[in-house]
């Protein structure tokens, strides 16, 4: 792999090089080049048809020495890498310029184009998308309530209550998340008891500040919506340490069938310092009980070194996080960086091996390990290269989608597509793309109607998937 990676390299840019000079008419062929520079290196983050340059904010400066800067030394805090050790000044400088032309050009922004009907028919089912909510952001974390209305979460910072008439009405006094980089408002769940004692959970980029710079981590808090406020808030987790750094903050939540609370916390983008360490809180799934306790038989709690809530470890960014009542098994899914996005089952105690082992290479084509698998390591259930940044999930349950009952759906941000994993006990046997370039595809859940429900980015929806005849 190694090998092989540094020959494409080194090929790539030697066409850059040769066609540098040469006059404008050769501009169809270098903005080639950039596309397959883009393809290579910027979508896996950016997406495939630049999602993230739609609004063209370019947070480091837009003229062609800021962005040359940018590729070169990266901006660590915020997950971009630096390609200075793999990309010479020459071509780094060849290279900013044809992608400055090709993402700054008007007509560079050329997307798939969307689906033209909400109705669409996949395998063995046809089905419908009801347009629940607008005008978001990011919608990140999705509850139906008892009385069929939704809470929604914007990452931007915004908790809404939306009816069926797809009116919005802001939920005040939420967290003061900080709405930088993959930061903000996020995931949102319901306690299992809901109806009773009115809990709601929440996980969100908290900061404080240290001089000048903004320290970050994942908390979780649980409070009430009353009068259109969000009352008794009861913060029950913050992660430590602390950093600098605005992306992995994994975030998602959800109850199993006795009431405790598993959460999902990422390495904050420092894998060499914290995911294979217990003796920190990044880079793990935890558990909790719904107050914030510690339960007693947790599998690090009793040896004196480790953080008590965690449940397992080894983790990167995982980004998908449920229960399956049916086997008592918990699924979830993290990113890779280039390749190696992963479906685990997740056990008490385990190890995941991130970064001693995965499926991938970084972002800039360097190595991250030389190897897939290790005694005491878990492998994935399945992995997916190339990476489709597989985000919020759910499991088909109840009886309104009887071909797809059992199926795990995951999120890809990156192709814009919902993944529906087939499943035959614990083994994906068969997957298929469903609403293909519908949007990044954020997040998808399970209504306490028994409907499937997805939303998605750019812009920012929620939808109500209908089976129809």
């Amino acid at each position: 792999m190694k090998r092989f990676s540094i020959i494409i390299i080194i090929l790539f840019f030697v066409g850059c090089l040769s066609s540098q000079n040469k006059t404008s008419s050769t501009l169809p062929a270098n903005e080639e080049k950039a596309k397959e520079a883009y393809a290579e290196y910027c979508s896996g983050c950016h997406g495939e048809q630049m999602e993230a340059f739609v609004d063209r904010n370019w947070k480091h400066g837009k003229d062609l020495n800021s962005i040359i800067r940018s590729i070169k030394y990266g901006s660590p805090d915020f997950g971009m890498p630096a390609y200075d050790s793999v990309i010479s000044d020459e071509v780094t400088a060849t290279m900013a310029d044809m992608l400055v032309k090709y993402i700054k050009e008007v007509d560079a922004y050329n997307p798939a184009p969307r689906p033209t009907s909400n109705i669409f028919v996949f395998d063995g089912i046809r089905v419908r998308l009801d347009t629940i909510a607008t005008e978001l952001n990011s919608p990140w974390g999705f509850a139906q309530l008892p009385d069929g209305n939704y809470l929604i979460t914007d990452r931007a910072g915004q908790l809404y209550q939306v009816d069926h008439n797809r009116n919005k009405m802001l939920i005040k006094n939420t967290p003061a998340a900080l709405s930088e980089g993959q930061g903000g408002l996020l995931d949102l769940k319901l306690h299992p008891n809901f109806s009773e004692n009115g809990w709601v959970y929440i996980s969100y980029s908290k900061y404080r500040m240290d001089g000048n710079v903004k320290m970050t981590t994942t908390a979780i808090v649980r409070g009430k919506i009353k009068n259109g406020e969000f009352t008794d808030a009861q913060e029950i987790f913050e992660a430590n340490p602390y950093t600098s750094t605005k992306h992995h903050y994994g975030s998602k939540i959800m109850f199993d069938d006795k009431g405790y609370i598993f959460f999902s916390v990422g390495e904050r983008g420092r894998e060499n310092e914290f995911p294979q360490s217990t003796q920190n809180d990044n880079g793990k799934i935890h558990r909790l009980h719904d107050d914030g306790r510690i339960p007693e038989d947790n599998p690090f709690v009793q040896d004196g070194k480790s953080k008590g809530s965690i449940w397992s470890y080894g983790h990167r960014n995982p980004q998908g996080l449920i229960f399956d009542k049916g086997t008592g098994i918990i699924w979830e899914t993290e990113h890779g960086p280039r390749g190696g996005d992963e479906l685990n089952i997740i056990r008490k105690g385990a190890n995941y091996g991130w970064p001693v082992i995965c499926y991938c290479i970084n972002y800039d084509g360097k190595p991250i390990t030389s190897i897939s698998k290790k005694e005491g390591m878990e492998q994935p259930e399945i992995y997916w290269t190339p990476s489709i940044a597989p985000c919020g999930m759910t499991m088909i349950t109840g009886d309104r989608y009887p071909q797809w009952k059992g199926n795990i759906m995951v999120g890809s941000l990156r192709y814009k597509y919902l993944n529906r994993c087939e499943m035959k006990g614990n083994k994906v046997v068969k997957q298929e793309k469903l609403f293909s370039n519908l949007g990044r595809m954020r997040n998808a859940e399970m209504g306490n109607d028994g409907y499937l429900y997805i939303a998605v980015e750019s812009p920012g929806r929620v939808f109500k998937v209908v089976p129809v005849e």
